[in-house]
């Protein structure tokens, strides 16, 4: 018989207002207006249904203007399709200010909260939402402070702030950033949001990981030989040459995704399923994190840039010719990286990490690949393949675990099989979007699914200390890799010194059992 535990780990979502910060942005247009309205129109157990939103911008726009703007993004971006009744309760609790930019900006904001919340009976319970460019939100911050739109911690009322990563340019701003947080805020007031960690694959981590003693029991260097995390994108720099030539794929992806993975890929137990256990538990990994050591910015990383090629059937531009890239450019859109966690469970087994744009394909996954069995019985003459857990996290999420079977017929024939869960046709239901999940979670104060300020600064140490290198020393160089394919050669010639392969894609697996 078929058993289903309900786990209830949050505390219900409070009454309360949501201030977005640039809410004319792309940001909010595609993500952060959708979600709200979502979580307003959802009927389920946790959905909060008693919040207003308020966006708060520079330019000057009427409300009627911005609510009808608004709607074609829910409509445009949803995961559900507009309903009229659940629109107009939305849009009936939706509303503007502007003067983000003026002296006075954040006098009216605070003005027309107090009128916002009085006429809707609202308590003054106040989430702000930072979706600004990172050198703003120093001075946000700040303003808050002056008008008077911060509560303390362990007020009657609420305020809690949340910021988009990254979080600083380096190691040197993120300290900066953080220390400026905590002048005017608690850190149980600060939500720093990493999109993956609201996904379900990722949240799945902990569950797959920790309700399975099948797995938790061999999990470590006894018997996993190594473990790949690779996030592709199929897209190049696009419209976002601004953003993405001062920061690069290391600063952009790796300081903040990848190290999100690879702490839950890599973390022991926590002692219980709340914020602060599992906080301590993924701190750990990366306190553990073997450091780099001079030269190893050239042995153990790669760094590339995606030239001319073939995306999807068409000939795209290399990344010096995309519009905004000066031609002088030293960016990475390509790195890999072999590290070490020097603790009782990982000593000696490597991980690869990896990510680049203009790849093949846009997938993100983690490969863990258990040692050889012995050369005995089965595996005497010919070495088997090993068996492997895939962890698939978009687009086509779930996880499969590849074993060998023999294949019926009269010889005894051995070949690689796998059993595969697919959450699409497993689970009834759409899955909710992972920004819905986050703005649910700091509207209720769970901080599980958020980054620490210790997080963020130990994963920009170890960032940091390839970014010096790169810095110190401008012989290393940036391999080319052709657009669309899986990054330069010098990736491959890294793991294959170790006698070991990429997995490109989740479809380099066996047949499905």
């Amino acid at each position: 018989m078929e058993q289903t535990l309900h786990i209830a780990t949050a505390q219900p979502a409070q009454p309360c207002t949501v201030v977005v910060f640039g809410a004319s942005g792309d940001l909010a247009k595609r993500k952060l207006i959708p979600a709200l309205y979502n979580l307003r129109a959802s009927d389920g157990a946790k959905s909060p249904h008693d919040f207003a939103v308020v966006g708060f911008a520079r330019r000057e726009i009427a409300l009627d203007k911005f609510r009808g703007d608004a709607r074609e993004w829910a409509k445009r971006f949803s995961r559900v399709e507009i309903e009229a009744r659940s629109w107009d309760e939305f849009a009936a609790n939706l509303d503007y200010v502007s003067g983000l930019d003026q002296a006075d900006g954040f006098q009216r904001l605070k003005e027309r909260l107090e009128q916002l919340e009085a006429k809707r009976g609202l308590p003054p319970n106040r989430i702000y939402y930072l979706s600004v460019p990172p050198e703003a939100v120093r001075e946000c911050i700040e303003r808050l402070g002056a008008a008077g739109l911060i509560a303390k911690a362990g007020a009657e009322n609420f305020t809690r702030v949340v910021l988009e990563k990254p979080i600083g340019h380096d190691l040197e701003s993120a300290l900066a950033i953080n220390h400026e947080l905590h002048a005017h805020f608690d850190e149980s007031q600060i939500f720093r949001i990493d999109h993956y960690l609201g996904k379900e694959t990722v949240q799945n981590l902990l569950a797959l990981r920790f309700a399975n003693a099948i797995f938790e029991g061999m999990w470590g260097a006894r018997n996993i030989d190594h473990v790949q995390i690779t996030v592709a994108e199929s897209e190049g720099v696009g419209a976002r040459a601004m953003y993405y030539d001062p920061a690069g794929a290391l600063r952009d992806m790796v300081q903040n995704h990848i190290m999100q993975l690879l702490a839950l890929i890599a973390m022991d137990p926590p002692v219980a399923l709340d914020a602060g256990a599992i906080r301590d538990a993924k701190l750990n990994v990366l306190r553990a994190i073997r450091p780099l050591a001079p030269g190893g910015a050239r042995d153990l990383v790669v760094r590339g840039r995606y030239t001319d090629g073939l995306a999807e059937g068409k000939v795209v531009p290399g990344y010096l010719k995309e519009s905004g890239i000066p031609a002088d450019s030293q960016t990475e859109t390509f790195v890999a990286i072999k590290l070490f966690i020097d603790n009782w469970r990982w000593a000696g087994a490597p991980f690869y990490l990896r990510t680049g744009k203009r790849m093949p394909a846009r997938e993100s996954l983690i490969y863990v690949q258990f040692k050889n069995t012995p050369r005995i019985l089965f595996n005497r003459n010919a070495q088997l393949p090993p068996n492997a857990l895939t962890i698939r996290i978009q687009p086509d999420e779930g996880f499969s675990f590849e074993v060998l079977a023999k294949q019926p017929g009269l010889d005894v024939v051995l070949r690689p099989v796998r059993m595969n869960l697919r959450y699409q046709s497993e689970f009834s239901g759409q899955s909710p979007e992972a920004y819905e999940r986050l703005l649910l979670e700091v509207m209720a104060g769970d901080h599980t699914l958020f980054v620490s300020a210790d997080f963020v600064e130990k994963s920009w140490q170890f960032v940091q200390s390839i970014l010096d290198q790169w810095q110190a020393d401008r012989s290393i160089p940036i391999q080319d890799y052709p657009a669309g394919s899986f990054g330069p050669a010098a990736a491959d010639v890294m793991i294959g010194k170790d006698g070991r392969a990429w997995r490109n894609t989740s479809a380099d697996a066996a047949p499905r059992l």
